[in-house]
């Protein structure tokens, strides 16, 4: 079940800008303005790993007896973009992607139903807090700041990288953050990627260069549009994301790599007794096999772990 908000003048413009586009999520940061990701023709792969899973006893017996009884979970999804979570048909149809597919698998070992709800990434970590959602997705990092009010169950490794035009020559490969001195860079709104930027930004004085600009988006198109408009020189964003989009020829985009791991999972408010199941859900998952047949799927598997975990520490 999916309600999505009203949509605003800045979300068509967005949307109409990015017909030929791919627009792509931070770590994580959702893009509640589909219109251009339902355009950016990209269909989901066919084969359906998630089919053939069963609910197994012994592990929903790990869910509190009051979720048992009611049979079903409500879950707040950051629908933005391709591998990780988006629209195909148009936002009026399913969504697809990775984390829907770990997701509803986990949901079937568990034997429950998902109630999902659409929303951007900066509402789901709160809304757990107030029980709006039992669970979050949405590209979530592991990072120490949010261990202090969120909960997480791992499911991948992912992490930060940036991406050019594949026009530009200039930036080659960004291993430290001075190499950005001077420029200005892209990021989603509320995740891991403007906190890193913003918590750094001393590095260019420091080294005797030109600060570096952050300009923070609440959209995943508009940051694409800023990029393809050259009001930005370089987008921060996750890993998978960006690779996935720089495979696409219309993206006009290039990968420069790798910056920083982060482990990623699914999201709850702190205390949930829900994360001792979902751990157990994904590590049947990962032993029989429908773990690393949804990475397949996606073009994830470099993201695959061997193991869930609840809480690990941010990586260094």
């Amino acid at each position: 079940m999916t309600h999505r908000p009203p949509r605003t003048p800045l979300r068509a413009i967005a949307a109409l800008a990015l017909l030929p586009l791919l627009t792509l999520t931070a770590c994580g940061s959702g893009d509640t303005g589909s219109a251009a990701v339902g355009a950016q023709g990209s269909p989901a792969p066919t084969d359906d790993p998630v089919a053939s899973v069963r609910e197994v006893d012994s592990v929903a017996a790990l869910l509190p007896a009051d979720v048992r009884k009611a049979g079903t979970l409500k879950i707040g999804s950051s629908i933005g973009f391709p591998p990780g979570a988006y629209y195909p048909n148009g936002a009026d149809k399913a969504p697809a992607g990775q984390d829907i597919d770990l997701a509803d698998a986990v949901a079937k070992v568990l034997g429950l139903e998902l109630e999902r709800q659409d929303a951007s990434f900066e509402t789901i970590l709160p809304a757990l807090g107030s029980g709006k959602y039992d669970v979050g997705t949405g590209n979530f990092g592991v990072t120490t700041e949010r261990l202090k009010t969120i909960d997480f169950v791992t499911y991948i490794n992912d992490g930060q990288g940036f991406a050019v035009k594949d026009d530009n020559d200039s930036v080659k490969k960004v291993t430290d953050l001075k190499q950005l001195c001077g420029l200005t860079i892209g990021a989603g709104a509320g995740t891991t990627f403007e906190a890193t930027l913003t918590a750094q930004k001393d590095v260019c004085a420091k080294a005797g260069k030109k600060p570096y600009d952050v300009k923070v988006y609440s959209e995943n198109a508009a940051t694409l549009t800023a990029l393809q408009q050259g009001r930005i020189d370089v987008i921060m964003s996750t890993i998978n994301g960006l690779r996935y989009q720089a495979a696409q020829p219309a993206s006009h985009t290039r990968f420069l790599g790798e910056y920083h791991r982060l482990d990623v999972g699914f999201a709850f408010k702190k205390g949930s007794p829900l994360t001792k199941a979902f751990r157990a859900a994904v590590d049947h998952l990962i032993e029989d096999g429908t773990y690393r047949r949804i990475l397949a799927k996606w073009g994830t598997t470099a993201s695959a772990i061997d193991a869930s975990r609840i809480n690990p520490p941010e990586h260094a």
